[in-house]
């Protein structure tokens, strides 16, 4: 007979602050601020990449799938981050773990391969500018972004569900 823990978790405390609650209001305060200025400089890059017609190469469309994969980032964790200042009840649920980890993975990988093809990009105009615009043409630049997502959210989908089935062991920490 197997000797273990084999209780089931469903849920997760977030101590990592909560024995300075003085603390909890200033950073929820300084937080705001760094995501609201976060949005508002993305959304501007890509508002201008958009409305100016100088700026519809492929760089500034990679440039701004970038901004807006920011965005996304930032929206995925900064929000619940917030709320989690606010509240009493410190704790994420499994399934709320497994859902933000397997979006903050999705949106970080993604940013990798996303920036490993603008280097491609920048690599096609320094090597062939006179082919360049026939290289990179639109089509190619939607395929290449459209495949830097769901390659990322494969990649943190597997890594997530490996994760998830690793078993978790409850105990309290020893404070030496």
């Amino acid at each position: 007979m197997a000797t273990g823990n084999h209780s089931a978790v469903t849920e997760f405390l977030l101590v990592g602050l909560s024995q300075y609650p003085e603390l909890q209001l200033s950073l929820f305060a300084l937080c705001l601020i760094m995501y609201l200025i976060i949005l508002l400089g993305n959304s501007l890059l890509i508002l201008i990449s958009i409305l100016d017609s100088r700026l519809h190469t492929p760089m500034y469309f990679f440039l701004g799938n970038l901004s807006f994969l920011d965005i996304c980032y930032t929206s995925s964790t900064i929000p619940p981050m917030l709320v989690i200042f606010l509240s009493e009840r410190k704790s994420i649920s499994f399934i709320g773990c497994a859902l933000q980890m397997v979006i903050s993975l999705g949106l970080g990988s993604t940013e990798c391969i996303l920036l490993a093809v603008m280097a491609y990009d920048r690599y096609v105009a320094i090597c062939n500018p006179l082919r360049y615009l026939i290289i990179m043409n639109r089509v190619l630049c939607v395929h290449m972004a459209a495949w830097s997502w769901i390659t990322g959210y494969l990649i943190a989908l597997l890594q997530t569900v490996l994760t998830m089935v690793l078993p978790f062991f409850c105990s309290l920490a020893i404070i030496w």
